[in-house]
């Protein structure tokens, strides 16, 4: 059980949050008056007190410095599962990322050359609305039975990403994902820039804690298709018998099946794939791998234990 010492908002972005008594929280898009909420991920941050006071040791900073909405006794959120949910009063909220990147140094960051909220907040959405209060009681629900698995979708693309070409292979993805039973909770699309693709990798990973990561396009001989490197690099494991089996099963189909460069890894507990660029492609070696994979996705999270084919 936790409890709120702060609650802190701010009407613009980037400018400071101060601390307010009460704040209304609305389903889908987090606190009324505060300018980060919206129908996207990062609707509430928070962040535990005990780090906040840590960091006071070395120079003192108001709640609300950090960009933080919520300041949370109790709660070592860091720690804690991404999907894990909150319950205050009427108010739930689902932990939705861990960390963020920043992209501009803040002012904390500037005079002490750190600053907690990129390693230690975390964000959440609202599931159901309500009115929070300095002092109220938070308590952590017990998780989900059997939740769905959670995947992301990334499109490589130079022409796709500067909108001269439609994305056919993204949302063909997420169709059959869903079919399938997968909760898809980004999909974007990526110029051939490999920067760009890590640091989005590693986020889906480590951050959104997804259990599937799919990407489409980037593997082939061009000197720009640089998917499979870039996934190599992230990598914490190797699972190359997916990228096999796709590369049988095109061949069963194509001599140019041989042609493919996709790698399948995992990056702790998260299993990462790349498929082909060309929706036909797609269709043909994700109607072969996906029926196995879920078996492979719940060992690597730690929900199955391995199992022997008698």
């Amino acid at each position: 059980m936790g409890k709120i010492l702060a609650i802190c908002t701010s009407p613009k972005r980037g400018t400071v949050k101060t601390e307010v008594p009460e704040a209304t929280l609305t389903p889908e898009w987090g606190i009324e008056t505060d300018a980060h909420g919206g129908n996207w991920h990062r609707q509430v941050s928070l962040l535990s007190a005990e780090k906040i006071e840590n960091f006071r040791k070395k120079i003192w900073v108001d709640y609300g410095a950090f960009g933080e909405n919520l300041v949370v006794e109790g709660f070592d959120f860091r720690n804690l599962p991404v999907t894990s949910r909150f319950q205050v009063g009427e108010v739930v909220l689902e932990m939705t990322q861990i960390g963020k990147e920043c992209h501009n140094d803040c002012v904390i960051k500037q005079q002490t050359g750190e600053c907690i909220m990129p390693h230690e907040g975390v964000f959440a959405r609202v599931l159901h609305g309500g009115t929070l209060h300095v002092g109220d009681e938070m308590i952590l629900l017990p998780p989900e039975e059997d939740p769905p698995l959670r995947a992301a979708v990334i499109t490589l693309s130079d022409k796709g990403a500067r909108g001269e070409r439609e994305d056919k292979s993204g949302p063909l993805i997420v169709e059959m994902l869903t079919a399938a039973g997968y909760k898809v909770e980004e999909t974007m699309i990526l110029p051939d820039e490999a920067k760009a693709l890590k640091a989005q990798l590693i986020r889906l990973a480590d951050g959104r804690q997804v259990n599937l990561i799919l990407t489409t396009g980037g593997t082939g001989f061009s000197p720009r298709d640089i998917t499979p490197e870039v996934t190599y690099a992230v990598a914490t494991r190797s699972a190359p018998g997916i990228a096999e089996a796709m590369r049988y099963h095109s061949l069963s189909i194509t001599p140019r099946g041989m042609l493919s460069r996709a790698a399948s890894v995992l990056r702790g507990k998260t299993l990462i794939v790349n498929l082909p660029g060309s929706p036909k492609a797609v269709q043909e070696n994700l109607e072969y791998i996906l029926p196995s994979l879920e078996h492979g996705i719940r060992i690597a999270a730690g929900l199955d234990g391995e199992c022997a084919r008698k």
